[in-house]
């Protein structure tokens, strides 16, 4: 484990250099690789996670389903419990 992913597979720097498409392919692919040089690990390579699209109307419901925020009460209850003064 690294970083809280599972580490598939630790390449040298050299490979990374020689073989970078087929390790560009195996992390297309979900695999997460470790890039080390001279033994040390010193990168992670792993997948992005691919961004999800939200509709604008899924949105606009979710807001219009919000609570409304009152500013000055909102204000009142931050000031209620952080202390505004700055110590010199």
């Amino acid at each position: 484990m690294c970083y809280g992913c599972p580490v598939n597979r630790i390449v040298t720097q050299r490979e990374l250099r020689n073989q970078s498409a087929a390790v560009l392919r195996e992390v297309e692919a979900g695999r997460t690789i470790i890039v080390s040089r001279n033994g040390t690990p010193v990168a992670e390579l792993r997948p992005l996670q691919p961004r999800r699209f939200v509709p604008r109307a899924t949105l606009a419901e979710a807001v219009a389903r919000a609570p409304r925020v009152d500013a000055d009460r909102f204000r009142a209850d931050l000031d209620a419990v952080i202390d505004q003064s700055v110590d010199a």
